[in-house]
């Protein structure tokens, strides 16, 4: 018999559509979306079933729109199934915001309380950085520790006075089979894209995103998140987190509150993350909500693992079969 870890997807993962299919089947859906509507006071459900992308993949709202969706699996799940969280896994984690999803889904969090949480953690990356100052690159063809390396020579450059100037560039996301991202000044990636080159990555690339996300440029939004997370009741979860940034165990509220601060500006250790859990006896990884991400990245990092997703009725159906 397998035992399962349930993971739940970040940023990326998004896509007009997403969900539609689940509240159109389901009433259990349904009920997630119009709460999450609710508290937010934004038809956020319309933009997901109907767009427009453009205003989706603004970060404060693909970060809540996501954990409804990984939610509305969860609760269909729950109530179609006979499906209990503590019964079928053993752990649970998340990719960035997908770790708020994991906490809901284990109970830590009501799913109002992520809900809002999530809006102000997009609202307060999105207002961290100006407009064009930051930026976000993928190496492809990498392991971590030449993407620190490549960092490290591209933080410092010397300007047209002879001036040493350092500014931020870090890894944001190792995400396992030789993809680290990369996080910081616009400038300072630019600069790490073509040192990648020149050492003969295999691609370095610009991604489309709106804020540095992961890094020291996000400090604003940590003490946001310090100060939010700090009013807001966390419960033990009923399945243990394997965190983000110390790809450890976190079971106690205070704890688990730290870790999600430290997120803001930390790497997500994802790689690391599972092979935490296939040493801790994890053989099978199932992804809750939209898109395939985070499947396709543990069946690279530990390929003898069972890797599937459910984010729609004929998935939903088959993971039932599968538990």
């Amino acid at each position: 018999m397998s035992v399962n870890a349930f993971i739940f997807p970040g940023q990326g993962s998004q896509a007009v559509g997403m969900g539609r299919d689940l509240a159109a089947a389901f009433a259990a859906a349904r009920e997630v979306f119009d709460e999450v509507d609710e508290i937010l006071s934004q038809r956020l459900s319309k933009l997901m079933f109907e767009g427009p992308a453009d205003e989706l993949t603004m970060t404060e709202n693909t970060q809540p729109a996501l954990m409804a969706v990984s939610l509305a699996v969860v609760r269909v799940l729950e109530r179609e199934g006979g499906f209990s969280l503590a019964d079928k896994a053993t752990l649970v984690a998340g990719h960035s915001l997908g770790e708020y999803s994991a906490l809901a889904a284990a109970k830590a969090f009501s799913v109002a309380d992520a809900a809002r949480l999530l809006r102000l953690r997009g609202n307060a990356m999105q207002r961290a950085v100006p407009a064009g100052l930051g930026g976000m690159a993928a190496l492809l063809g990498v392991e971590m520790d030449q993407a620190v390396q490549i960092c490290l020579e591209a933080a410092e450059y010397t300007n047209e006075t002879g001036q040493t100037i350092r500014e931020v560039v870090q890894a944001a996301n190792d995400n396992g089979g030789g993809q680290v991202v990369i996080s910081g000044h616009k400038s300072a990636i630019e600069r790490a894209i073509e040192i990648a080159k020149s050492k003969g990555v295999k691609r370095a690339m610009l991604l489309p995103v709106s804020a540095p996300f992961h890094c020291a440029l996000m400090a604003p939004a940590a003490s946001a998140m310090f100060e939010a997370l700090g009013a807001a009741t966390v419960h033990a979860p009923v399945v243990p987190l394997i965190a983000n940034v110390s790809a450890a165990k976190a079971t106690a509220p205070d704890a688990i509150r730290d870790l999600l601060v430290q997120q803001v500006t930390g790497t997500v250790r994802w790689r690391e993350s599972v092979i935490t859990m296939n040493e801790m006896g994890i053989d099978q990884f199932i992804e809750l909500g939209s898109g395939k991400v985070l499947t396709g990245l543990v069946r690279r990092i530990s390929p003898d693992s069972g890797a599937v997703s459910a984010s729609n009725p004929a998935e939903i159906e088959a993971l039932l079969k599968l538990l």
